[in-house]
C-alpha cells in the first residue's frame, strides 16, 4: 500500500499501486475536475512530488513508494 498525500488539504488516503490517481481522489472525497478522461484535455493535471505533472485520469499510483503527495491546482479557464 501506498500513502497519497492530497494538498492543500492534506486529505490522506492509502491506495494500491496502479491504482487510478483518479479513483483515488475520488474515494477520499477529492475532486479533481474531468474532462475527456482521456488524458487529451489535461483538465484533470496534478502535480505530484512536487514536480512530475500527470494526468490523473490515465495516471496510476506509482509502485515502490511509500508516499506519494499530489498538489491539486486547478486552471482558472476551466
Amino acid at each position: 500500500m501506498t500513502k497519497i498525500v492530497f494538498l492543500p488539504d492534506n486529505v490522506t488516503v492509502e491506495a494500491e499501486p496502479g491504482e487510478l490517481l483518479l479513483d483515488v481522489a475520488k474515494r477520499a472525497g477529492v475532486s479533481i475536475p474531468t474532462g475527456c478522461l482521456m488524458g487529451s484535455c489535461h483538465a484533470c493535471e496534478v502535480e505530484i512530488d512536487g514536480g512530475e505533472t500527470i494526468c490523473a485520469c490515465i495516471s496510476g499510483v506509482p509502485s515502490g513508494k511509500k508516499q506519494v503527495t499530489v498538489n491539486l491546482y486547478f486552471d482558472p479557464i476551466w
